[in-house]
This record gives structure tokens, C-alpha cells and sequence, in this order.
């Protein structure tokens, strides 16, 4: 899996190339062409899911319950 920076760049100029109507995305020396306006939200979906599971924490496994009769 790539860096988060890197998913981030990448979503990045993925977003410029479909906000100005462009189909083809240039980056990293990489040419990517899309056919059309879904297959790039796709594109961007899968990205932010990829961020979003980079930048989040694992979950807590364990809780610990601690309590006393006051006495």
C-alpha cells in the first residue's frame, strides 16, 4: 500500500483533472485515461477509502471494567 502522502497526492490531482473536464490524469511520471465521469468517481471512492483506512487508528481490543463495593 502506498504512503497516505502519496494517496493524497494522487486524489489530489485526480480531483483537478475530473474538475476541469479533463479525462486524462498525468502523475508520477504515469498517464492514466478514464472513459468517462463514473470510472474517475470510482477512482476517487476507492482513493478516499484507502485514505481513510490509512489515517485511522486500529480499534481497542481490550477494555478493562474496574469496580468496588464503596467499602
Amino acid at each position: 500500500m502506498a504512503a497516505l502522502a502519496d494517496l493524497i497526492a494522487w486524489r489530489d490531482a485526480l480531483q483537478a483533472a475530473r474538475y476541469s473536464g479533463a479525462r486524462r490524469v498525468v502523475y508520477g511520471g504515469k498517464e492514466t485515461e478514464f472513459k468517462s465521469d463514473s470510472e474517475m468517481a470510482a477512482a476517487l471512492a476507492a482513493l478516499n477509502r484507502q485514505i481513510d483506512a490509512a489515517g485511522t487508528a486500529p480499534r481497542v481490543s481490550l477494555i478493562r471494567v474496574s469496580s468496588s463495593k464503596g467499602i
